[in-house]
């Protein structure tokens, strides 16, 4: 007879990672808001940040890359970066807004044409969806190439087990076809990422400090996957712990509560991102 199976978490390990309370603790929660003018400054703000933070990793390549916003009040318009301008300088000041039909309703800068079509695809199709990041990275440009998910080889690669995929339409173009932005918003149904082949990184989520989590966290595990395939072939993790560990670690309140340290260094080094 077979030995029974000996679940080696620990105790603490079985216990949820993100917990919204514990007893006598209360963690922190994303902010709620009396009006929409309050939330959209918050979603402003929020979004400035994710600018230089990216910018900060060296996420920026030229004028290519862009994160978007919903607005709060208007479902149907969403706020941008304005194209040609450094992630590291943006500030809420400088964000423009544009509608479904590409109209610019806030500020007087451009809007680079491919992150419109890819973000009103996505906005228009996914209603849930609040804002969504894309920027040209390197180790997400490189594993676009190889057209697969992530395997789970690390604890970190599981967060989003299950839950991203791979589009392959239009790859390696430009994306001004609005059929490739479709295809791409199509994609993300039911997931918080793809990887547009040939291309990057695609995120989403309830927040912009999800869905620019999202983005870091998968940026990081293709540069490991890439790291340990040169070095031979990764063991990979079983099914069961890769979906606990998704569980734990891959929902919309934890992509959330992963991205606060990064948002309070960029608060305490970059007070002019208010302005």
């Amino acid at each position: 007879m077979a030995a029974p199976t000996q679940d080696t978490r620990s105790s603490d390990d079985q216990m949820p990672a993100f917990r919204p309370s514990q007893e006598g603790i209360v963690m922190p929660q994303p902010p709620t808001f009396a009006t929409s003018a309050e939330e959209r400054l918050h979603r402003k703000q929020q979004l400035a940040g994710a600018f230089r933070i990216f910018g900060r990793f060296g996420f920026g390549e030229g004028i290519a890359g862009h994160i978007t916003v919903r607005d709060p009040e208007d479902p149907h318009m969403f706020w941008v970066n304005p194209f040609g301008m450094s992630f590291r300088h943006i500030r809420v000041s400088d964000l423009i807004a544009v509608n479904h039909e590409g109209d610019i309703v806030h500020g007087n800068r451009p809007v680079n044409q491919a992150g419109f079509v890819i973000h009103s695809a996505v906005h228009h199709a996914h209603p849930e969806v609040v804002a969504a990041a894309h920027a040209h990275s390197v180790y997400g440009k490189a594993w676009s190439s190889l057209a697969r998910p992530l395997d789970p080889i690390t604890q970190d690669a599981c967060t989003l087990y299950e839950n991203h995929g791979v589009v392959t339409e239009g790859r390696g173009a430009v994306v001004l076809d609005p059929e490739v932005g479709r295809a791409l918003a199509t994609g993300l149904t039911g997931r918080r990422m793809v990887f547009h082949q040939n291309h990057g990184i695609f995120a989403v989520g309830d927040t912009v400090a999800e869905a620019a989590w999202w983005f870091i966290n998968t940026e990081r595990n293709c540069q490991a996957a890439l790291l340990a395939e040169a070095a031979g072939t990764p063991t990979q993790i079983d099914h069961q712990n890769a979906k606990f560990t998704a569980e734990q670690t891959g929902t919309p309140y934890a992509g959330w509560f992963s991205y606060q340290p990064l948002w309070d260094e960029v608060v305490r080094t970059d007070p002019d991102l208010f302005d």
